[in-house]
């Protein structure tokens, strides 16, 4: 019986659509709307983390406190910022391909996401092809750098955790898969450096999804024989 082939369990945003930098921008309006002043890349720094531990982390680095309350409706305006900046988000290169040989092949993949519905939903159905497996911040109870997110998405497909390969363009991804005890891949298109994903537990890193599909070999995914 042939081995099957491992479960590919992708991030979203940096790792399959070229949003980082529309999160970033949204970020920074709202956080200066509220008197909260931080460099752009301070806020990419933590562009990836569930939006509840970005807010503690970034007013942390401000010195304000905000009450609950006040954090939800720092993330909501996120939200509607980051809506407002979807025109100029696109698919990463090769992302449509990569998710279309999958399925294809009938290699099971799902996207685990730490944005919302509102902000994750228009960026998936730009990639033009159907996962059958969603899971975002609001499947879980807590979002990366805790494992939730891949654990529940490798429990929706039916596969084990272990047997799994989490992608990712951010030191918060790669994280988290340890956490959750898969394997984790690195991408570059999200503006973390090699060998940051690397320290971060990366055993490989791609420049992009074009990239992962020219090398899918190495994360053990080939070819159909014949």
């Amino acid at each position: 019986m042939a081995e099957q082939p491992p479960a590919l369990l992708f991030d979203l945003d940096g790792t399959l659509v070229d949003s980082v930098y529309q999160h970033v921008l949204a970020w920074h309006e709202v956080l200066g709307e509220a008197g909260m002043e931080l460099s752009v890349w301070r806020i990419h720094r933590r562009i990836g983390m569930s939006g509840g531990l970005f807010v503690n982390a970034l007013l942390r680095e401000t010195g304000k406190r905000v009450t609950p309350e006040e954090a939800k409706r720092l993330l909501a305006k996120h939200a509607e910022a980051f809506v407002r900046r979807l025109g100029e988000v696109r698919p990463l290169p090769g992302a449509h391909d990569l998710l279309s040989r999958l399925t294809k092949q009938g290699v099971p993949w799902a996207i685990a996401t730490s944005g919302s519905v509102k902000t994750a939903g228009p960026s998936i159905k730009l990639l033009g092809v159907e996962p059958k497996v969603i899971i975002t911040r609001d499947d879980v109870a807590h979002a990366k750098p805790d494992p939730d997110l891949f654990l529940a998405a490798a429990g929706r497909l039916g596969v084990d955790i272990t047997n799994s390969i989490v992608f990712g363009d951010s030191v918060w991804d790669l994280l988290a898969a340890r956490r959750a005890r898969a394997m984790g891949v690195g991408l570059l298109s999200g503006g973390y450096g090699r060998e940051e994903l690397q320290q971060a537990g990366a055993y490989r890193v791609y420049e992009d999804p074009r990239d992962l599909l020219v090398h899918l070999d190495e994360v053990g995914v080939r070819e159909p024989a014949g």
